[in-house]
């Protein structure tokens, strides 16, 4: 039986559609795009025309030539509006994952630090001891939201942590994450409140702009607000309220997502693949390559979009300068020429680490080492505890083509036997 995308005229795809999402029906569009039209063009989506980049190789062509393909205009699908076309209620902000070097590299060099391998050591026993509180405090015998009490909450603690933000708001950092995230241009939708969304992203600005004072006045720390605030290239940030709100958020969204979504969309998988479960409970030594193998099948950030500088060859096509350009890092998990079985999660998969959910280049997502190291510890600790985290209802999916979302994710623990 042939799907709904087999017998689709390819003009007609566009897979920036966020029910594909919603409703997680997006894999044979991308199969025929990466088997047919690997750069393919779509003239008429609701964002605008749009060049769909959808193979593993080219997705790295394009993301490891910021010469050709720039960020400066912004990284998600959507355009931001126009000075004319701004409403009271819109905020415009900018942060240095939408810029192209030498400014980018700059800001970036500020905060990488609190992020390096070599300060990641000191991360780990702080994670292992939240994971462990967490996992200690969830119900036995009972159906609950594991999204909520263990996806959401770990990543709410290790914000908090890295922005030493106070501890009892940490649910605070998931709120303006969402709503950063939560648009109509990449959700489909309408924003319920756009004044309250606006009152919203404002008290986040000014929370942080009270956290900068207080650590530019004191002496330096290892957290980010600090780095920014004592740092050449970003001490001045604040200068520029957009740029200091955009930078803080793509911190935030940063943090949150990948992370979060990742920890849901592991536990769906080893669900939907019941033998890798049974791999994994007799070979847990295989959990630091499963974390890689669970961010390729989950892929936490659907696309990151550029502007052709130039005229350039990418494949068969020829885009043209000034063209939109947007890499479908969810097609490019998927591919099978790089990944054989590439919908299956196969958690000892020989080259789970060549996965693009990160991306490639001068833009490489700069957290993605302490974003592994907490799922690692947390399936460590999940292996000591529970034979199973079955998943017992429908799952809730996100409409929303920039971030591969879950926000219900209903389990029931089965404990090893003595544990409580």
């Amino acid at each position: 039986m042939s799907s709904p995308a087999s017998d689709m005229d390819l003009a007609s795809i566009d897979v920036s559609d966020p029910q594909l999402y919603l409703n997680d029906t997006w894999q044979p569009y991308f199969a025929k795009l990466r088997a047919e039209a690997p750069v393919h063009f779509q003239p008429e989506s609701p964002t605008g025309p749009y060049w769909s980049v959808s193979s593993h190789g080219l997705i790295k062509a394009v993301d490891t030539n910021h010469q050709a393909f720039s960020s400066a205009d912004g990284i998600a699908i959507a355009e931001a509006p126009s000075k004319d076309e701004l409403k009271d209620t819109d905020v415009v902000i900018e942060n240095f994952i939408a810029m192209d070097p030498p400014d980018h590299d700059r800001q970036r060099a500020t905060v990488a630090p609190s992020v390096a391998p070599s300060n990641l050591a000191n991360f780990e026993p702080l994670i292992r001891e939240r994971v462990v509180d967490i996992l200690s405090g969830l119900p036995i015998g009972e159906t609950f939201n594991w999204v909520d009490r263990v996806s959401v909450e770990l990543t709410a603690r290790m914000l908090a942590t890295l922005f030493d933000f106070p501890y009892e708001d940490r649910r605070k950092l998931i709120y303006w994450s969402d709503i950063t995230t939560d648009t109509p241009e990449l959700t489909g939708g309408e924003i319920p409140d756009p004044e309250q969304r606006k009152a919203d992203l404002m008290e986040c600005a000014t929370t942080f702009m009270g956290l900068w004072q207080d650590r530019v006045s004191a002496p330096p720390k290892f957290d980010l607000i600090s780095m920014m605030a004592h740092g050449k290239d970003t001490q001045n940030m604040t200068e520029n309220p957009m740029l200091f709100l955009g930078n803080i958020l793509l911190l935030i969204v940063g943090g949150n997502d990948t992370t979060r979504n990742s920890i849901s969309g592991g536990v769906l998988a080893l669900n939907q693949f019941p033998d890798q479960y049974q791999k994994l409970m007799a070979t847990p030594t295989l959990i630091p390559n499963m974390v890689s193998e669970m961010i390729r099948w989950q892929t936490p950030v659907i696309h990151m979009r550029r502007r052709a500088m130039e005229d350039i060859q990418l494949g068969k096509e020829l885009i043209k300068a000034g063209d939109k350009v947007v890499m479908w890092y969810l097609s490019g998990n998927r591919d099978e020429s790089v990944f054989p079985d590439a919908d299956k999660l196969i958690i000892d998969r020989a080259n789970a680490r060549a996965h693009v959910a990160f991306g490639f280049g001068v833009h490489r997502c700069m957290g993605n080492r302490l974003a592994e190291m907490q799922l690692r510890v947390l399936w460590e600790e999940i292996c000591r505890r529970f034979e199973r985290v079955e998943v017992v209802g429908p799952v809730g999916r996100n409409p929303n083509n920039f971030i591969r979302g879950i926000h219900d994710l209903p389990v029931r623990l089965h404990p090893k036997p003595g544990y409580r």
